[in-house]
């Protein structure tokens, strides 16, 4: 074998190995979340004792969903007098003059709420956030997206948990999905957040290790917020960033899987990758801060371990843009080798990078569907999708670590609730650039290495070929069609298309 097929080689199970590991991790999670079992929060009564609360409402140019918010926060089961709402909207658009109208048909019925709007849009979500708290008269902070519906008792569920220890910072609600049923990529979405809040915050929260505060659907101790170094707009993140300075400083945080407040995901493919763009860049970024500051605290090593992990998993995004490069060559070296038992090693190795991500979400639906199993037949879908936004979430890792700005670019929302909603012909779509290209490229040298592992009879690594083939065909086709076309085609799912 030359040095060239050693170094594809070296390097193919180099990156093959880490993403390994960062799969074994995933096991552990599940672990974690089985084991401390006992640990989950009980449910509480509500508080003897009612605190003035007031809640944030963020908006910028949200003008399909900013009533359907204030609306559904002005019936929230709690004391007018004791409920102070901000409406932080830093639109530039008609949302303004519907923020504003909502906001003064509520306070005519006799409601505490504001209306703040910024024209500089300094330090964006993070910046309107710390603009609102310095107003705010609340010893608790609640806030929710422009997407959220808030459940009426939410105040009640989640208020009587300070109570228990004056060291309880924050308390974080499950997100849940009002139209998860409209399309295949509302669906894989629903799983994927699922799985993220039920095992990473399940299992982090049970275990007593960190986990983070979503932005939204969350209920803050205002002390805890300023003795951590308040809202800080130095990352895409201002959640994670302000989770973890709160953790340092020695604040706890509670996860009530129970206590669900739904919201809408997006329904377009370039809405979605931007928001996954904003949360891996953030995340990154978040990771460069302030991951030496908890390495070098005396928190217990398993805590700094599940901080890592935490912090560090979006570089798995450049192990497997180089991974999806290497694939094809490693397959060549091996095979115009005779190499064929380095498939001991190889097909190993995938299994624990792939088929944890399986059981990782297997467990999760598991966990809150009684037809869970229905469920499963998404899940290659979803880990093709996951490989197929490697393009969108390496040039985010990449834009953190070089330190390349950008602003904070929401998710576009278009209350789409049911399934004859439309979002087709609404203000607020992404456009796509050169990346979808770089996708669909990607999906054509892929179909190209399936034809040649067939031709070739290498059908052991025909599942995982296909896994990135259908990833990266999927999001980038999805991309451009939906924004030159602008039809609603390869969105709905199977039940919805009859």
């Amino acid at each position: 074998m030359t040095p060239s097929e050693t170094l594809i080689l070296v390097c193919y199970f180099f990156v093959l190995s880490i993403l390994a590991i960062y799969g074994w991790h995933r096991y552990y999670l599940v672990y974690l979340y089985i084991k401390n079992k006992e640990q989950a929060p009980r449910r509480l009564s509500p508080p003897g004792f009612l605190p003035p609360v007031t809640i944030q409402l963020p908006i910028f140019n949200e003008m399909y969903v900013a009533d359907r918010l204030i609306d559904s926060v002005c019936e929230l089961d709690y004391p007018r007098d004791l409920l102070e709402i901000q409406v932080l909207d830093d639109s530039i658009d008609e949302t303004i003059e519907i923020a504003e109208l909502a906001v003064r048909r509520h306070a005519a019925r006799g409601f505490n709420i504001s209306y703040m709007h910024r024209v500089d849009r300094r330090g964006f979500k993070a910046g309107a956030l710390e603009a609102g708290l310095k107003q705010a008269s609340g010893k608790f902070i609640a806030i929710f997206d422009a997407d959220f519906i808030p459940a009426p008792d939410f105040l009640m569920r989640t208020l009587p948990y300070f109570e228990t220890d004056p060291k309880i910072g924050m308390v974080q609600a499950r997100w849940g999905h009002i139209n998860q049923d409209y399309s295949l990529l509302t669906k894989i979405q629903s799983i994927l957040l699922d799985a993220h809040f039920v095992l990473e915050h399940g299992a982090r929260n049970r275990a007593g290790c960190f986990f983070n505060f979503n932005g939204t659907a969350g209920i803050w101790r205002r002390e805890a917020i300023d003795s951590a170094g308040g809202w800080q707009h130095d990352t895409l993140t201002e959640d994670l960033d302000l989770s973890y300075r709160a953790q340092l400083a020695g604040w706890r945080f509670v996860f009530l899987p129970d206590v669900v407040s739904p919201a809408e995901v997006p329904v377009e493919m370039n809405s979605f990758k931007s928001q996954q763009h904003r949360w891996a860049k953030g995340s990154i970024q978040t990771c460069l801060k302030l991951l030496p500051d908890i390495l070098r605290s005396p928190q217990p090593l398993a805590v700094k371990a599940e901080a890592f992990f935490h912090l560090t998993a979006n570089f798995n995004y450049l192990l497997m843009s180089v991974l999806s490069i290497l694939m094809f060559p490693a397959m060549w070296v091996r095979y115009s080798t005779g190499w064929t038992e380095m498939l001991l090693i190889d097909v190993p190795l995938f299994f624990a990078a792939t088929m944890s991500v399986g059981n990782f979400y297997i467990v999760s639906q598991r966990e809150l569907y009684a037809d869970w199993r229905q469920r499963l037949r998404y899940l290659p879908l979803l880990m093709s999708i996951g490989i197929g936004l490697c393009v969108n979430n390496s040039r985010a890792v990449l834009e953190a670590m070089f330190g390349k700005p950008s602003d904070f670019n929401r998710t576009p929302k278009y209350g789409v609730e049911r399934d004859s909603d439309e979002w087709v012909g609404k203000k607020y779509h992404q456009t796509v650039g050169v990346q979808p290209i770089i996708e669909l490229a990607l999906g054509l040298y892929f179909t190209w290495t399936v034809f040649y592992a067939l031709s070739n009879q290498i059908y052991g690594t025909l599942p995982f070929l296909m896994l990135f083939q259908i990833g990266y065909l999927y999001t980038g086709l999805l991309s451009i069609f939906q924004q030159y076309t602008g039809e609603n085609v390869m969105l709905k799912t199977p039940e919805i298309a009859k």
